[in-house]
């Protein structure tokens, strides 16, 4: 008697996580945009002078080369690139006497430039 096992699937699990009060600012400028878009866009982009920078953007849709994951309700659009630079990542807002914005906490970052708007890894 031959036994079968199928194999388990694991669902997809977002490399990037947004924390609950950085989704309610990014629905919260969202529903400012005219049209309003279909989610965000959190990338990995060369530049900066340590050799990589993030960008968050608004899309109206997915690209070819994107993985969508819902956090709350938003769709957030990685692409495939940008899935191994980000993984673990967390975004989270803060606001301080200094100004306010989305903050990045990257585990791979091995260096961040002295203005601490671009990373390495």
């Amino acid at each position: 008697m031959a036994t079968t096992t199928t194999p388990e699937v694991k669902p997809k699990t977002a490399p990037v996580t947004l924390t609950p009060h950085a989704v309610a600012k990014v629905k919260e400028i969202m529903a400012q945009q005219n049209p309003l878009p279909a989610g965000l866009r959190v990338g990995v982009v060369g530049g900066g002078c340590s050799g990589f920078s993030y960008s968050m953007s608004f899309e109206n849709s997915a690209g070819m080369m994107d993985k969508t994951f819902d956090m709350e309700g938003l769709k957030v659009f990685v692409d495939a690139t940008s899935m191994m630079y980000l993984d673990g990542c967390i975004v989270d807002y803060v606001e301080t006497l200094e100004g306010a914005g989305f903050k990045f906490e990257n585990p791979n970052v091995k260096s961040t430039c002295g203005c601490g708007s671009s990373f390495n890894v």
